[in-house]
């Protein structure tokens, strides 16, 4: 696996996948090792996928410092990861929380940044809200599913700030189209991916200034996709529409019947949605 080195000398990785024009892909977790995003629900075929292990993720290295798992100290590693690769401007995806780190990317180094695809984002590095009746309409779309009633019941706990110890677990199945037993081991293996010490310190104090994140972004120049899913608690729709109109050039896009992971919802509509947004103005 490719490796590059961090200013402060942490070793990374980057994993490739498919050719073509690259993208560079940031995932969440926060910090997840990039190895979920896989190939993009095919978009590997029309592009090539250059998906960073987040320090301390994957393959890539522990810093020496915890404190640089903070998600604005991680700007650098991006910057690194374009001189890398040797490109003046980059096409940058981000996923989940990943977004987080992408926007303080974009609003460091917008002339860095052709174009910037936010694929149901989080929201901290702007300082959006999403209510506790945000999450809960969006969980009512899934009142047919046999598992709805105790994935309710627990997201309600949740947002009332009563979680149970098994609460997360039930809400699961929200982030998914299909609860079935692919999506159960891709949640499980997705848990087992993740740095829990590194995401504790991701949005330590300092981290975020989303006043200041919001200006810079007012004029950021290049074009934004923001990709929703219908059916997304981590960044539903009507929040999403308002993260949107932050940008100068954003395209908002509601994928129907997705969840959090639209590229394995509806791999053939979320293709066809980013290759659209990557072809424009190319």
């Amino acid at each position: 696996m490719p490796i590059f080195t961090a200013p402060d000398g942490t070793r990374l990785a980057h994993r490739r996948a498919g050719d073509g024009p690259p993208v560079v892909c940031l995932p969440g977790g926060p910090m997840q090792s990039a190895a979920y995003l896989g190939d993009l629900g095919g978009l590997a075929s029309h592009r090539r996928l250059v998906g960073l292990d987040p320090r301390g993720t994957g393959e890539s290295a522990v810093p020496v410092d915890i404190a640089s798992y903070r998600c604005d100290r991680q700007v650098d590693d991006v910057e690194a990861l374009r001189a890398h690769l040797g490109l003046d401007r980059i096409d940058l995806l981000a996923h989940s929380a990943g977004a987080n780190l992408a926007l303080l990317y974009a609003a460091r180094h917008p002339d860095r940044v052709a174009r910037l695809l936010l694929i149901t984002p989080s929201v901290y590095a702007v300082g959006l809200e999403v209510t506790a009746e945000d999450r809960l309409a969006t969980a009512r779309l899934r009142s047919e599913e046999p598992w709805f009633a105790s994935g309710y019941a627990a997201l309600e706990a949740i947002t009332a700030g009563q979680a149970a110890a098994d609460s997360w677990q039930l809400v699961a199945p929200f982030f998914h189209a299909r609860w079935d037993e692919e999506a159960r081991g891709f949640d499980a293996a997705g848990e087992k991916e993740k740095n829990q010490e590194a995401a504790a310190e991701y949005a330590a104090a300092g981290a975020f200034d989303p006043a200041a994140t919001r200006r810079s972004l007012a004029s950021f120049p290049s074009p934004v996709l923001l990709l929703a899913g219908e059916g997304d608690l981590g960044a539903p729709p009507r929040v999403m529409r308002e993260f949107a109109q932050l940008f100068q050039k954003a395209e908002f896009v509601v994928q129907p019947g997705a969840g959090h992971f639209p590229w394995r919802d509806d791999p053939e509509r979320f293709v066809t949605t980013v290759r659209q947004f990557l072809a424009v103005g190319r």
